[in-house]
């Protein structure tokens, strides 16, 4: 009898612990924010278990993990240019403020406060550079963007890690004037090459005729020159000397070159 009276003192201070539920456990990457009959006390538990009063505390735990979130925003550029931007945002909360972070904001803190955030921030930023400037400078108008969301969220106890803009979408008219502008860049660089080529190749030919003539200017002066003659016809002697095999030609023709040597 005592055995199973002791058993069922286990059983019901066993029911009792489950339901007055005097403890907590605080998983990695979350803090705990303890209330005390539903008002946000000052204490932030950190990961582990942790005793509580039953019934009077309770504990609402919130992620401090690295946190993202995409939005797709809509704005004018400064030359009134319809963009739609979709924007990442990769964030995570103080975790020594997040007991006031939940007293003012709550769990909702995406849609309350980053969201509309990201929105202003986008509309501000874009209005200070034109579409085609959104695209050459994108990477100081993402800096912009995040230095402007820091500033804003830092006052929710929300940090900004980095963010990035994943997407530009520009109106259809936008979009057709972007490339028939850069079809024309295309076609000027084309041109602008042909005319290059063409130059050099007519320089080209000057080059090559002017030293066509120049051969023939020297050709023609060394052919009416006495000396240069005089060596050509010595030069052609010297080949026929070589050649010669000592027999005297049979039949010798007017001016035909004759193989001796001038022994005088």
């Amino acid at each position: 009898m005592k055995i199973v009276l002791w058993l069922i003192g286990i059983f019901v201070a066993f029911f009792i612990v489950l339901i007055i539920h005097p403890f907590t456990i605080v998983s990695a990457g979350q803090k705990g924010v303890v209330l005390n009959w539903g008002a946000v006390s000052g204490k932030i538990l950190d990961e582990g278990i942790h005793w509580i009063t039953p019934i009077k505390s309770s504990v609402k735990k919130i992620d401090t993990r690295i946190q993202k979130e995409e939005v797709e925003a809509s704005a004018s550029s400064k030359d009134l240019q319809s963009v739609t931007s979709k924007v990442a945002l990769n964030f995570h909360l103080d975790g020594l403020k997040v007991n006031d972070l939940w007293q003012r904001i709550g769990k909702d803190y995406k849609f309350k406060v980053i969201d509309p955030s990201i929105q202003e921030s986008v509309k501000s930023v874009t209005a200070k550079y034109t579409a085609e400037e959104l695209v050459t400078k994108r990477e100081a108008v993402k800096e912009e963007i995040k230095l402007s969301l820091r500033l804003k969220l830092l006052t929710d106890y929300i940090l900004v890690d980095e963010l990035n803009i994943i997407d530009f979408d520009f109106s259809p008219e936008f979009n057709r004037t972007i490339e028939q502008k850069q079809v024309a860049v295309q076609q000027a660089l084309k041109a602008e090459n042909d005319l290059r080529r063409i130059k050099i190749e007519a320089e080209q030919r000057v080059a090559q005729a002017g030293a066509e003539a120049q051969a023939i200017k020297l050709q023609s002066d060394a052919a009416n020159n006495e000396k240069y003659v005089a060596l050509k016809q010595l030069e052609v002697q010297r080949e026929y000397a070589k050649k010669w095999n000592g027999v005297l030609p049979q039949n010798i023709y007017a001016g035909a070159p004759i193989p001796f040597i001038n022994v005088k």
